[in-house]
């Protein structure tokens, strides 16, 4: 069975009223996060397959949602691992190239298909296998680790997981389909959307950016063209083979972007076309009340992109 993803919206009036309760909002947005994740584990137990793939946009939090879904998993007293398929690159020097010459992170062939192949046979067949590890520092695997899915789950999480051409050869239903996105849009007093999932992704996105990968706004604006068009190309078009959707929203989070991304210094690398990028990105959060990220737990999904 597959589900459809559709988006809802909210009207930001309600949300300005329901921020005047500013805990009882931030404790509802994170217990519908945290009811969905039990739901699932739930889920993919009964449904009985070892292999769960997971996909969703930049910024949409799967990385975390995976974790957190294997987590509930371990607590039912099952086995679960969580494999990235960043760990599957080729490595530096292999890359496909895009028309401009640079290296091509997006498209499937920057995969190792081959030992991806005979991973996730191992794991249909055995339950074990010896999966790469990927240094980002130097752009090469490095290493492996052993993967033991046995009597438990193993979720493979990452840009093409729901590319039918990853599982081509595993018999058919051997895996589970998992989508992450976010469902809700907002709309001002005209019923006309203010604010659009992908304008919160990039939020998420420039901020982690900058907290955890070294990279100023002006980067993450350059990049984000290319990103959104490797979403079109590698990632919409599979979306309806998913069996299950997470709904990665927390309401309460429009009302804190404004406030963490006023508190990021100035990029000077920023051209006068970012630049006005970022600005109006700030002015469709400034529509909302101002919260404080204090308000967010340190369990949070939302601390993957704003920190501790």
């Amino acid at each position: 069975m597959h589900v459809t993803h559709r988006k809802r919206f909210i009207s930001r009036d309600l949300v300005a009223l329901a921020a005047r309760s500013s805990q009882e909002l931030a404790a509802l947005s994170e217990q519908h996060y945290h009811d969905q994740i039990e739901s699932i584990a739930d889920e993919v137990l009964a449904a009985g397959q070892r292999i769960v793939m997971l996909t969703g946009p930049s910024a949409a939090g799967k990385t975390t949602s995976a974790h957190k879904i294997a987590g509930a998993i371990a607590a039912r007293g099952h086995s679960s691992q969580v494999v990235s398929l960043d760990d599957f690159y080729i490595g530096e020097g292999k890359y496909p190239k895009n028309p401009d010459g640079s290296d091509d992170y997006e498209s499937l062939e920057a995969l190792d298909l081959e030992r991806l192949h005979l991973c996730l046979k191992e794991l249909y067949k055995t339950g074990i296998c010896e999966a790469p590890v990927f240094d980002f520092t130097l752009q090469q695997p490095s290493g492996t680790r052993c993967i033991d899915a046995r009597g438990g789950v193993v979720i493979i999480e990452g840009l093409h997981a729901l590319n039918p051409a990853l599982t081509e050869e595993l018999p058919a239903g051997a895996a589970l389909c998992l989508y992450a996105g976010l469902r809700e849009e907002y709309a001002d007093s005209s019923d006309a959307c203010c604010l659009a999932t992908r304008d919160i992704r990039l939020a998420r996105r420039i901020v982690r950016d900058y907290l955890f990968r070294g990279h100023g706004a002006a980067f993450t604006l350059g990049l984000w063209g290319h990103v959104c068009a490797g979403e079109e190309r590698f990632i919409k078009p599979y979306k309806p083979r998913a069996n299950l959707l997470l709904d990665t929203t927390h309401t309460y989070e429009v009302c804190l972007w404004r406030t963490v991304l006023d508190a990021m210094p100035a990029d000077p690398e920023l051209t006068p076309v970012q630049a006005r990028q970022l600005e109006a990105l700030r002015a469709k959060f400034d529509a909302f009340p101002a919260l404080g990220t204090e308000l967010v737990p340190q369990n949070s999904l939302l601390r993957e992109f704003i920190g501790k």
